[in-house]
């Protein structure tokens, strides 16, 4: 935050980069850290908000796309600033099949530079930045992709990868 209350442009992360390690509750409360993960890589996927219909979507989408990313040598990790139980209702409701982690305080989204000023709906709003990072089996930045869009990303993503 500036003198004036207002955030300014968050940090980005490129290439190279080590990713902000992190340790969040998922939907059932259980910590999840990206460190559990070393020697994988993971897609960690930032998003505004369970339930609504763009975060449904993309969701749904790794969920269906998360046994050929597995195979590929790929975990999930979705975060957003929703409560654990939002999340589980998130999870039942839709069925999805990918973990989902809770950020409250906003720490690990503005880490990763997902979180800040971003347009919405032609206005100019503080919040989270819809953001996709592949993250090596090292634990650095593969790939950084800020402002992305819901419909099609994990599509876009498989393609990228060599997987679709």
């Amino acid at each position: 935050m500036t003198d004036s209350g207002i955030d300014t442009a968050p940090v980005r992360l490129a290439p190279g980069d080590r990713a902000p390690d992190f340790t969040l509750p998922d939907a059932n409360g259980t910590p999840v850290s990206l460190a559990d993960h070393r020697g994988r890589r993971v897609i960690v996927y930032c998003y505004p908000a369970a339930l609504t219909p763009g975060c449904t979507t993309q969701a749904v989408d790794f969920t269906a796309a998360a046994g050929e990313l597995a195979e590929a040598g790929l975990d999930i990790i979705g975060i957003s600033p929703d409560p654990p139980e939002k999340l589980l209702r998130f999870r039942e409701k839709e069925g999805l099949g990918i973990s989902l982690v809770s950020d409250p305080d906003k720490e690990v989204l503005r880490a990763y530079g997902a979180f800040g000023p971003k347009k919405l709906y032609g206005k100019e709003v503080i919040g989270v930045i819809r953001s996709t990072f592949i993250v090596d089996a090292e634990g650095r930045i593969e790939q950084a992709s800020y402002n992305v869009k819901a419909t099609g990303h994990v599509a876009k993503l498989r393609r990228e990868l060599g997987l679709g």
